[in-house]
């Protein structure tokens, strides 16, 4: 169905997200991210990672497939806040 493994992947992508809420950052109730976007920066902060994860992408690790997965986390973060603040708007 689809031409780019779009389902296998988005199901690889589900399972890193989770691993990501078992490492050591995400041990407490609440993640530094969910603070940074209480504190009003969480677009800033995710567009940041995003473009910093991009550009590691090949350098750092070389071409560290996980860099690719942070893109997307980050991405997913962007979109969630974007939902939450064009929800009060709508």
């Amino acid at each position: 169905m689809y031409k780019f493994n779009e389902g296998e992947l988005i199901q690889q992508i589900q399972k890193y997200i989770d691993g990501t809420y078992d490492q050591h950052y995400a041990s407490g109730k609440i993640q530094s991210t969910e603070f940074i976007i209480d504190a009003g920066h969480g677009e800033g902060f995710a567009i940041g990672n995003i473009i910093k994860y991009a550009q590691r992408y090949g350098k750092k690790n070389g071409y560290n497939r996980n860099d690719l997965m942070k893109v997307i986390h980050y991405a997913i973060i962007a979109l969630s806040i974007h939902e939450r603040e064009n929800e009060k708007t709508n």
